[in-house]
């Protein structure tokens, strides 16, 4: 049946590209898994529809009309721009978009990247870095890296990734006169890195029993004050996951024996329903690198 602008039937000009292909019912046929008279019967078909003839039936098999030569060709170039379209729909990597902070982006998450793509060179990963809570539906979202505490809402899965253990970390050479860990004393003359989240007064109540009034650069994302600590700016706080290798390769020390926990955890979250089989493979493989890190430390 044609459809509303009048395109001819699809079985019809399959069996059209197939008889002018071999000049042959018959061999159009095999071609088709279908019989030689379905075949015979669609050309038919397709030439009541167009009004005019496509082939001549001789003795000796078929020949073209000239409308028909010509329209064969337009119709094998068509089937051959679906069929290359198609393979290259297929063989395309398959796209997801992952919502995360910035800093979870900068400190963690790009780091990685070489691992994900060894392991996953299908997968054509999008990282949106905000501070902002992104829409699933309506930002196209497949996955989110958020801090919070849950529930996070009865259509989302929630995978617990990091706990929250907030360290005071700094260039080696800042301290290198000191004496580690630093007092209360030493701390007061060093220049505090403040980001939004604010949690130095916290942090000095719960190393020193006392809450020193905090001072120094105030930034309004970790990633920035992680960057002022690497060029020895002074001391900053952030999670001990984020910064654990540049701990690892004495980037940074942690002058401080004190940690904050238990307050804000990053979760990866997901739609529990309409789950394509490529964001699953990214979570699980997000999951898979935290179990391993998380044996480490």
């Amino acid at each position: 049946m044609s459809d509303e602008i009048g395109l001819p039937p699809l079985n019809g000009l399959r069996a059209f590209a197939a008889a002018g292909r071999h000049l042959s019912f018959r061999a159009a046929a095999e071609d088709l898994g279908v019989t030689q008279g379905a075949v015979a019967q669609q050309v038919r078909g397709l030439e009541e529809h167009l009004g005019l003839r496509l082939f001549l039936r001789e003795p000796r098999g078929l020949a073209f009309t000239e409308e028909g030569r010509a329209y064969h060709a337009a119709v094998s170039r068509a089937f051959s721009q679906l069929s290359e379209a198609t393979v290259a729909l297929r063989s395309a990597p398959s796209r997801v978009t992952i919502s995360v902070t910035p800093t979870f982006a900068s400190k963690w998450l790009i780091p990685r990247l070489a691992e994900f793509t060894q392991a996953h060179p299908d997968i054509d990963l999008r990282i949106t870095a905000t501070e902002r809570v992104s829409s699933f539906h309506a930002d196209g979202i497949d996955l989110a890296v958020r801090q919070g505490r849950p529930p996070f809402g009865a259509s989302l899965r929630a995978d617990l990734l990091f706990s929250q253990e907030v360290i005071a970390v700094c260039s080696p050479n800042l301290v290198a006169q000191q004496d580690l860990p630093l007092d209360a004393a030493a701390l007061a003359r060093m220049t505090l890195l403040h980001d939004t989240h604010d949690l130095w007064p916290k942090f000095i109540e719960t190393a020193y029993g006392e809450a020193e009034p905090p001072r120094g650069l105030r930034f309004n994302q970790t990633t920035l004050s992680l960057d002022a600590a690497l060029a020895g700016q002074g001391i900053a706080l952030a999670s001990r996951f984020l910064i654990q290798r540049d701990l690892d390769g004495r980037r940074l020390v942690q002058p401080i024996d004190s940690a904050l926990e238990g307050g804000l955890d990053f979760y990866l979250l997901t739609p529990r329903q309409g789950a394509r089989d490529a964001p699953l493979r990214v979570r699980d493989w997000l999951l898979a690198v935290k179990s391993e890190e998380a044996i480490s430390f």
